[in-house]
């Protein structure tokens, strides 16, 4: 992962290193996938904000941008669920609110906040638009982490079509390549638990906003589903 490979990191993301600490903002991470674990919805605890967090860094890091614009971009990535824990509709909106009351009262400057709810607001595919760089990263990190431990049921009779497809993920990959001109995002799907086309029922409009994102970030966006390039 990125950010085990990152050295110093509490030096070089100070705010992101101090809202993973923050006990109220826990609070609310655990209660808002409590909500949408009682609703059937996959997993965006921990686990989820650590992977997009994770592939945000991983991104603009490898695009060049400096510590203090990765710095912001993680703590967009830690807290872009909270608006789950008030209701899933509108979540985008509701948590870019939460993220401005608590920021703003651990004493964050106005130049931080602003881009950091301005891609929370902007991270879902119902209204999301790739408004900043920071957004471009969010959406694509967000969009693209679909895996098999995102299930949060364990009885495989109760599987909806969400279930099924996260189940069939066995890997996913996030990659930019060398010349920093597309962006891949490389699935391995087990078809005994979720047909191809399943992904693409599901997912199709979180995969052309996660093109438009690339777009913003001046990449091509690909995916790559068990070796055959889709998009």
């Amino acid at each position: 992962m990125w950010i085990n490979n990152v050295q110093d990191n509490a030096d070089r993301f100070p705010l992101f290193n101090r809202i993973k600490q923050d006990h109220d903002i826990g609070v609310y991470i655990k209660a808002q996938n409590e909500s949408l674990q009682a609703m059937g919805y996959t997993e965006h605890s921990f686990a989820h904000i650590g992977v997009v967090a994770d592939r945000v860094g991983y991104i603009l890091d490898t695009l060049g941008l400096d510590d203090h614009t990765i710095d912001l971009a993680l703590t967009s990535a830690w807290m872009h669920d909270l608006g789950n824990v008030i209701n899933r509709e509108d979540h985008s909106q509701s948590g870019a609110m939460m993220t401005f009351c608590l920021l703003d009262k651990m004493g964050i400057p106005a130049e931080d906040i602003a881009p950091i709810i301005q891609a929370i607001g902007n991270h879902d595919e119902g209204c999301g638009v790739p408004v900043s760089k920071i957004a471009a990263a969010l959406i694509l990190a967000d969009k693209s982490d679909v895996r098999r431990s995102r299930v949060q049921d364990d009885d495989k009779r109760n599987y909806d079509i969400h279930d099924r497809v996260n189940y069939s993920v066995k890997t996913s990959k996030l990659k930019i390549n060398q010349d920093h001109t597309a962006i891949k995002l490389k699935l391995d799907i087990d078809t005994r638990y979720g047909e191809i086309g399943e992904y693409f029922e599901i997912f199709m409009e979180r995969m052309l906003l996660c093109r438009k994102a690339a777009g913003f970030l001046d990449l091509e966006f690909h995916l790559i589903i068990n070796e055959q390039t889709l998009m």
